[in-house]
């Protein structure tokens, strides 16, 4: 199982910041949290950036058993 680690809306969304789950592509492991989250969890990662241990990645980069997977929600707002 990959770990996903959630953060800002995604975290609020899920109630957690932190799950595991099985898949063997970066997508597979965010379909299984959607179906676990619910229809607002994937509304939020549609426009996530998607990390893979530390780096980016896109749906179709493998995940093994040892791997993070990391959800960032865009951030708004900021200093004026």
């Amino acid at each position: 199982m990959a770990t996903l680690r959630l953060f800002a809306a995604a975290r609020e969304a899920a109630g957690t910041g932190q799950a595991q789950f099985e898949g063997s592509t970066v997508s597979e492991v965010l379909a299984a949290a959607v179906a676990a989250y619910g229809a607002h969890f994937a509304v939020i990662i549609e426009n996530s950036k998607v990390w893979l241990n530390g780096e980016p990645a896109d749906a179709t980069a493998e995940v093994g058993v040892a791997d993070e997977v990391a959800v960032l929600p865009p951030v708004s707002g900021g200093f004026r």
